[in-house]
Order: C-alpha cells, then sequence, then structure tokens
C-alpha cells in the first residue's frame, strides 16, 4: 500500500506527477495557505507533510500526526515548524538551502535600486500622467555605485549580495556570529566590523540572517537611530527581524532615507501607515520568486520527503538528534 502524503502548496505539474505515483497524494492545489482546520483534520493518517512556511506546524498539529514519519519544508526557514517537538516525536525535519541564493540576492539588489532611485514612486508618477516634462532638479534619487554596503549575516545570500556589490565598486562591511575566512574577505572585498559601526557607516544596510529569539528586533529604535538619515534598510530575510512600528516611526520622521522590504513582522500584514509612505518599496514575499528556483525548490523538498519515507536520510536534515529515535 502506497504511503500517504499532504502537500499544503501548489508545486509544478512534473513535481506533482512524480509525487501522486510514489504516495497517495492529497496536494493543495490553491495559490493560497492551506486551511488550518483542514491541516488539523488530514494530517492524522498522513505519513508525510510538504510544507510551507505559512503553515504553522506547531505541537498541536503534530499531536494529532499519529502517523507522520517525515516534514519536508519547501524553503529555506523552517521558523513555522516546531523542530524541538518533532524531534522529541521522531520525526526528520527538511528544508531546501542553497538554491533560492541568487534569486534573494537579485532581489535584495533589486530593492537597492528601486528604493535609492525611486523607481516605484516614478512608476506610479508616470501611470497616473503626473510627468510632463523633465528638469535638471527634477525627481531626483541617490547613486548606488561606490556607497558602503553593510551585509548583516553573510552566509550563502549575504555573501552573494556582496559579489553583485562588487561590480558596483561599493565598500562593503559585514557583521556575522562568526568571522569568514581571510580569503573569502579578500574575494569580496569585504571588511568585518561591530553592528554600531556597520550600522552609522553604511549607506545600504542588507538584512540576511535567520529568524531567532536572538534575531528577533534586530534591527530596532536603536539601530535605526545609529544609521546615516541618508541610509537605506532593505530586508529580504525575515520580517520579525526588524521592528516595524520603529521602522514606521524612522522612516515618517525621515531618520533615514528609505526601506526595500520583501518580508514583514506580521505578514501578510503591514502595520498601519506602512504602506502610506512614498519612502519604502513593498514586495510580497517574492526573494524566491522565479520559476528556475521555485522549481528547484519543489524538487529538492520533494527529494527529502522521498528519501526521508523510505527510511533514509533526507540530505537537508535540520535536527540530526532525531536519528536517535526516529519513529519506524
Amino acid at each position: 500500500m502506497k504511503k500517504r502524503i499532504l502537500v499544503t502548496g501548489r508545486l509544478p505539474g512534473k513535481i506533482i506527477t512524480s509525487l501522486s505515483k510514489r504516495f497517495q497524494a492529497e496536494i493543495n492545489m490553491e495559490d493560497r495557505p492551506f486551511n488550518r482546520q483542514k491541516l488539523l483534520h488530514r494530517i492524522k493518517d498522513k505519513d508525510g507533510l510538504l510544507s510551507m512556511i505559512t503553515d504553522d506546524v506547531n505541537e498541536e498539529v503534530l499531536s494529532k500526526a499519529n502517523q507522520l514519519k517525515m516534514i519536508a519544508q519547501f524553503g529555506v526557514g523552517y521558523n513555522n515548524i516546531d523542530v524541538l517537538a518533532a524531534t522529541k516525536l521522531g520525526i526528520p525535519v527538511s528544508n531546501t538551502p542553497g538554491v533560492l541564493t541568487d534569486a534573494t540576492a537579485e532581489l535584495a539588489f533589486a530593492l537597492i535600486l528601486a528604493i535609492s532611485r525611486r523607481l516605484v514612486e516614478g512608476d506610479r508618477m508616470t501611470r497616473e500622467g503626473r510627468f510632463r516634462w523633465w528638469a535638471p532638479m527634477l525627481f531626483l534619487g541617490s547613486e548606488v555605485t561606490g556607497k558602503t554596503l553593510g551585509v548583516i549575516g553573510m552566509g550563502k545570500i549575504g555573501k552573494a549580495v556582496a559579489q553583485r556589490a562588487n561590480c558596483f565598486n561599493m565598500p562593503i562591511l559585514y557583521h556575522n556570529r562568526a568571522r569568514i575566512n581571510v580569503s573569502e574577505e579578500t574575494e569580496l572585498m569585504a571588511k568585518y566590523v561591530d553592528m554600531k559601526t556597520l550600522l552609522s557607516r553604511s549607506d545600504f544596510i542588507s538584512l540576511h540572517v535567520p529568524l531567532s529569539d536572538e534575531t528577533r528586533h534586530l534591527i530596532g529604535s536603536r539601530e535605526l537611530s545609529l544609521m546615516k538619515p541618508t541610509a537605506y534598510l532593505i530586508n529580504t530575510s525575515r520580517g520579525p527581524v526588524v521592528d516595524e512600528k520603529a521602522l514606521l516611526q524612522a522612516l515618517r520622521k525621515k531618520k533615514i532615507g528609505g526601506a526595500g522590504l520583501d518580508v514583514y513582522e506580521n505578514e501578510p500584514a503591514l502595520t498601519p501607515g506602512l504602506a502610506e509612505l512614498d519612502n519604502v518599496v513593498l514586495l510580497p514575499h517574492v526573494g524566491s520568486g522565479t520559476l528556475e528556483t521555485r522549481f528547484r525548490m519543489a524538487a529538492m523538498a520533494a527529494g527529502n520527503l522521498i528519501t526521508g519515507l523510505n527510511g533514509k536520510v533526507p540530505p537537508n536534515l535540520v535536527n540530526p538528534d532525531v536519528l536517535s529515535h526516529q519513529r519506524l
């Protein structure tokens, strides 16, 4: 008898076909989050779960998943899953690292260009028929070339952003939990500094840290006050890394130059007032949103699920402690 799986988001057709051949698959074919009550009800008889970042796979869900033997997350981040509870229950959890590095780095740099050159404002003005003539001092933005980029979190994505910044001759400052090796610093032309130095000297600050207790509200009122009044904050990591209310006040009072956001503290809701501002670019969490990347993510998540349900260690296991008491 085929094992039963639940897939909570619509995937590329080839991946759906592949999973349906191997398993008795129940798949959400709508481009909207899976209904919470459905998740609680339908997880009961499933051997595998291919989850989305919009699923709250907490202890309540796991307590009902009596047969669950594998969770394959579609995404790098997995803070929506109670990994500790899953580990205690012997359920391996995997994610999809690496495959979205370039797409997310591209988007971070797109936000840098969009906010500094006021692209969204300009597009709106043109569409509304308010572009009547050219003038020397009309609708000026800020150049990116030669400006200092501060990267907070020099992992794969942070390094990819730094590589792109090199093409714009941007001096790079970075802060990380641990300093990267000297050869990488030389290749990226990046200098390791403390947070205070990075915040006060950077013209653009790009966030690339995972969400944890240590990084929640990593950027708040104090950190924003250290930034230059002309500096821009870019967040393509996780929404709660930034205190959104503090950011709103900093933007309203023009304490910083602007911000480019792809993620939000209470996603998909925005802090009231944020959408009214012209000095912020707001995107709908599309950091990995390319055809190529989403296919690779789906293929990796499906591969993790297949491997795990075949009784083997999935390639991207995030809770290796589970191996000592995995469910059979």
